[in-house]
């Protein structure tokens, strides 16, 4: 379990911001984990904002929600940008499904650190292909803390880290839930690849 290096309140002087990454499968308990830490900063009495991309609307038009209903209040975004505008001056903010937006929040994320703010992103880490699913390869590689959480395989039971697509479809971004992709281990994500 991840433990904050630093939670208690500090001056404006004291801040030292830092990116933290939370990645994995479908399923995985990435959102589960964010909004964790989210309301651990709540209850250190920091001023918190919480984005997520607009295209995401599965479970709520406004709150990011986890698969097993654990919701927090958020802001959707239409652009990474509008986030550093949105941001204030909290202590920390939250980014949900961070590979649905483009590269312009690498960006983002390094202005709201280097400006002394905790940032917070989950997001996938592979696409339905099983391949790196962009902007999360260079936002693990800022970030200064690093979770990769598992899902099960919902075929064998084993650790699963891929997220299989169960249409044929083939545009990268589809927004989807259990109707449309299964958490997989590596054998069976390739087995049923083919």
């Amino acid at each position: 379990m991840f433990i904050e290096p630093s939670i208690g309140k500090k001056s404006q002087h004291e801040k030292k911001g830092h990116i933290e990454v939370i990645c994995g499968s479908m399923f995985s308990g990435k959102t589960e984990e964010l909004i964790r830490r989210l309301n651990r900063a709540l209850i250190a009495r920091q001023k918190v904002e919480i984005f997520k991309p607009s295209i995401d609307k599965r479970y709520h038009e406004f709150d990011v929600v986890s698969h097993n209903e654990s919701a927090i209040r958020s802001t959707p975004v239409n652009f990474a940008d509008d986030i550093i505008l949105l941001a204030g001056d909290c202590d920390v903010v939250g980014i949900d499904e961070v590979q649905f937006f483009d590269q312009q929040i690498i960006h983002v994320a390094a202005v709201l650190a280097n400006s002394g703010k905790r940032v917070i992103m989950a997001g996938l880490d592979m696409d339905f292909e099983g391949k790196p699913f962009d902007p999360m390869p260079q936002l693990l590689a800022i970030a200064e803390y690093v979770t990769k959480v598992h899902a099960i395989c919902m075929k064998c039971g084993d650790l699963a880290s891929y997220s299989f697509r169960l249409s044929d479809a083939k545009e990268k971004v589809m927004v989807g839930e259990k109707e449309s992709y299964e958490a997989r281990c590596r054998k069976c994500f390739l087995e049923d690849k083919k």
